[in-house]
């Protein structure tokens, strides 16, 4: 059974930096791409920032020069470093990962969700 954990999450001021990482367990073979979402209170999800296996990257202009996506292979984990953080920046992060378990068999699934608070 293929487990998603996120971990990293919690308050931080403006300015500040935090990582948030996605973690996933099982028998997986590795990562094909990692997508990180947010939804604030009263506003639609968003699609922040993702990660393919051949290492392209997506990043939502609200967070382009501030955020970086990385993935630790042998980890099976994914990396969201946020910078600069701002009060904008408020919300669940979610994490969403397709993985490989097989030639040609994968599994796609959604983390925990993980709360990010910037405030002073």
């Amino acid at each position: 059974q293929v487990q998603l954990v996120e971990s990293g999450g919690g308050l931080v001021q403006p300015g500040g930096s935090l990582r948030l990482s996605c973690t996933a367990s099982g028998s997986i073979i590795g990562i094909n791409t990692i997508d990180w979402y947010r939804q604030a209170p009263g506003k639609q999800r968003e699609l922040v920032a993702g990660i393919t296996s051949d290492g392209s990257t997506y990043f939502a202009d609200s967070v382009k020069g501030r955020f970086t996506i990385s993935t630790d292979n042998a980890k099976n984990t994914g990396y969201l470093q946020m910078n600069g953080l701002g009060p904008e920046d408020t919300a669940v992060y979610s994490c969403n990962a397709e993985v490989l378990l097989g030639p040609e068999h994968t599994w796609n699934g959604w983390g925990q969700g993980t709360q990010v608070t910037v405030s002073s």
